[in-house]
């Protein structure tokens, strides 16, 4: 099987059973949805959830949290994982939207990149999620799950699997594509014991191959 062959293949199957996916984040706005993504670094999308109800009352605006101190908002967040350093970055990013974006999440990678705590993987999420612009945010799920499949060659680096990905999916297809690689490998392609015999990738999948086969 070429490459492209494996590609057509695993998005046709994608399309085909996995058309609702989407971020599994609660957001209502471009600023929670940063907020979310960069807590979510290093934690579950559940435990996020659990605590951003209570912050995003107390902090509606990034005006709001760029006034707020990082100990503060270190009482909301100190059930994730690194709150000190989350609570600090989550200020700084309210005061450079506040003093550099007018009080609004830009729309644009390079942008979003000058925003403290923010890099590429949430960058690309913010396009993706918030503003429907086309891009691959590579989390370790899309990361592990590129491999497996042989999406990828062995990439040895986020961008390496970013790049790759970028080039040989559609570009109508890349924000879906990146929700349906997440999703695969929280629940199904899993980092151990991948539940490769509930998979239906299986006939297209590198790593399957070589566990059967050798």
């Amino acid at each position: 099987m070429t490459k492209a062959e494996r590609y057509k293949n695993v998005l046709q199957w994608f399309e085909a059973n996995a058309q609702s996916a989407t971020t599994e984040l609660h957001y209502t706005n471009p600023f929670q949805l940063l907020i979310a993504v960069m807590l979510s670094a290093q934690c579950t999308d559940k435990r996020v959830n659990m605590i951003t109800p209570p912050l995003f009352e107390a902090y509606p605006t990034p005006e709001a949290l760029a006034s707020a101190s990082p100990d503060e908002v270190y009482e909301f967040i100190k059930s994730c994982s690194y709150p000190n350093n989350k609570a600090k970055n989550l200020v700084k990013m309210a005061q450079k939207l506040v003093n550099d974006f007018g009080g609004e999440v830009p729309a644009d990678i390079d942008s979003l990149l000058t925003i403290p705590g923010v890099g590429r993987k949430t960058a690309n999420v913010m396009l993706v999620v918030a503003f429907d612009v086309p891009a691959m945010p590579v989390d370790t799920h899309v990361f592990r799950v590129s491999n497996r499949l042989g999406l990828t060659d062995n990439a040895k680096t986020p961008l390496e699997v970013e790049k790759e990905l970028v080039k040989y999916i559609p570009k109508e297809f890349l924000s879906k594509a990146h929700h349906w690689l997440i999703l695969h490998g929280r629940y199904v392609c899993t980092a151990r014991n991948p539940k490769c015999e509930e998979c239906g990738l299986r006939e297209y999948c590198q790593y399957y191959g070589y566990k059967v086969y050798g």
